[in-house]
């Protein structure tokens, strides 16, 4: 326990545990304000632990939980409540001590200099200098003297962001776009999985954001803390405020990589690879090439993901390159899937059930990766079979693909737009805010039930636009999306099933049955997606040309 003092009053500190309790209240503090949310880390007690060890020594505690690099206003003002009504001296901790050690700033604005303030701060070790605007304001967010205006704000500059702003482009010249995006590489992320099979080369699939950003479209290179929807405004990294006529969110979602105990600590080695990362797919075809024989385990988290085909793509090229190369009969392969069914349309399951018998597949339902041990190459999976109780199983590997859980971005999930899930709230037809009418969603973020994939995204594209552009002429919706999204499943190099259906997990094929059956095995499909689909990607969707996307009018009772 290292506790820097700030006032005379308060202290701030990194993560405690409940053995250091007796030392804390040894040092004279009376009280103790937890700021770090249950469950942030895998190795993290949990704040029961800390208050009983607490009660058991005389102190009181209190549970203030903030997400990282979102502090709201009101967090402030309770932590500035809790610091009069607590008897003191106090000691507050998060993770680093920087949320308690902001959290004190905001709530001192009012009373205390703003030097005085940075001063007792950077004594501690901490820089309040991405906030000083918030001090200075009286600890307030000042949304009502904003840094820049727009007419049309996109948050994200992923796939689903650079098309939309194209596409409005296309539909209305002259409005003042904003892109608001902290990266500086934008992936083509659906080609990682060829990168994992030794077919494309990961280079291939980055490029420079700023080379993406489309002409007249003002890129915002920062990270958005949070939403004032009732003020038109974005609130970015260092409290500057963006504001907009109309805004569209779709900064995708979260790969949760820590929700898996071990698993952050031992990917890239130990034969624990994943095609979600763009640093790792190569590193999954190394795996695959220097495999003579073993165990090799794939697994796939509970719903939503993004791509929901990619965990069993990976597994049926792996099983295809060690079958062409005469080791398949060395290597016990399974599947380890938290759902309860290989894909969630029936009509693409016996094509792929071919190629599960086909390479030996051993399919476990219903299991869900909780810990992986590296070293001891080692996992264990939670089985949640209906109506029994959960069994932890351990399985031993010698090479591991993960798809890691996946949730809303955390930013989106503390905000006024998300759903009880964390999901962007939106009609499913229109991808309009179901509370907030200048506002619209695409992409993995929002909550309609659609398979969260970049065709999907390319067919969004153009019913967000569409829908703007009618409510900047002040008129009804009048495009919708039916759902749309695609899996091209790649069963073996060379043949792709190309699983393509909307919601409710109805067929829209693209193509005649003639030419390319999507349930049924296909080398064309294969070429759709090796020598068709990049360009499209990077040359028409990211600018705005809508090829077999062109939106659909919207159905009216």
């Amino acid at each position: 326990m290292d506790a820097k003092p700030i006032s005379d009053r308060l202290s701030v500190s990194g993560q405690i545990r409940p053995e250091d309790i007796p030392e804390i209240a040894q040092a004279g503090y009376r009280a103790i304000i937890c700021n770090r949310p249950d469950g942030e880390a895998p190795d993290q007690p949990s704040f029961e632990e800390i208050e009983s060890a607490a009660e058991s020594e005389g102190l009181e505690a209190r549970y203030m939980p903030v997400v990282s690099g979102r502090v709201r206003d009101e967090d402030a003002e309770a932590f500035g409540a809790a610091l009069k009504e607590l008897p003191g001296p106090i000691l507050a901790y998060c993770r680093s001590g920087t949320r308690s050690a902001t959290l004190w700033s905001l709530a001192e604005a009012e009373s205390r200099p703003v030097t005085d303030i940075l001063a007792s701060t950077k004594r501690a070790g901490y820089d309040m200098s991405g906030v000083v605007r918030r001090i200075a304001n009286a600890g307030k967010t000042p949304t009502d003297r904003p840094d820049a205006t727009y007419d049309v704000v996109i948050v994200g500059g992923g796939a689903a962001g650079i098309s939309v702003a194209s596409s409005l482009q296309a539909r209305r010249s002259g409005l003042e776009i904003a892109i608001i995006d902290p990266a500086d590489v934008h992936y083509y992320q659906p080609g990682w999985t060829m990168v994992g099979g030794g077919i494309f080369d990961a280079e291939d699939t980055a490029k420079t954001m700023g080379s993406l950003i489309p002409r007249g479209v003002h890129w915002v290179k920062a990270a958005v803390a949070a939403f004032e929807p009732g003020d038109n405004a974005v609130i970015l990294d260092g409290c500057r405020v963006i504001k907009y006529q109309r805004l569209v969110v779709c900064p995708g979602l979260k790969l949760d990589w820590n929700r898996v105990e071990g698993l952050v600590e031992t990917l890239g080695r130990n034969g624990v690879t994943s095609n979600y990362r763009y640093d790792l797919a190569p590193y999954t075809f190394e795996l695959v090439q220097k495999m003579k024989g073993g165990r090799a385990v794939f697994t796939q988290p509970p719903m939503p993901i993004k791509c929901a085909g990619a965990p069993q793509k990976a597994m049926y090229l792996s099983a295809d390159y060690w079958n062409r190369h005469g080791r398949l009969k060395d290597i016990d392969i399974g599947f380890y899937n938290a759902g309860g069914v290989l894909f969630g349309v029936k009509e693409y399951v016996p094509a792929l059930m071919e190629y599960v018998e086909k390479y030996g597949i051993d399919l476990n339902f219903f299991h869900n990766l909780v810990k992986v041990d590296g070293d001891a190459k080692t996992a264990w999976f939670d089985v949640n079979k209906p109506d029994t109780e959960t069994e932890r199983v351990k399985v031993e590997f010698d090479m591991m693909h993960v798809c890691p859980p996946q949730t809303a971005p955390d930013f989106i999930r503390v905000s006024p737009l998300a759903d009880e899930a964390g999901w962007v709230d939106v009609d499913q037809s229109t991808l309009r805010h179901k509370t907030y009418e200048n506002i619209w969603a695409l992409g993995d973020v929002m909550n309609a039930p659609n398979a969260k994939t970049a065709a999907a995204a390319r067919k969004q594209a153009p019913v967000v636009a569409e829908n703007i552009v009618a409510d900047i002429k002040g008129k009804s919706p009048v495009a919708q999306y039916d759902g749309y999204g695609s899996c091209p499943l790649t069963v073996e190099r060379g043949k792709i099933v190309l699983a393509e259906f909307g919601y409710g997990g109805k067929l829209l094929p693209s193509f005649p049955s003639w030419l390319i059956d999507g349930t049924k095995p296909s080398h064309l499909a294969w070429l759709l997606k090796e020598k068709i689909l990049p360009p499209v990607y990077w040359k028409a969707m990211l600018r705005g040309k809508e090829w077999m996307a062109k939106p659909e009018k919207l159905e009216t009772a």
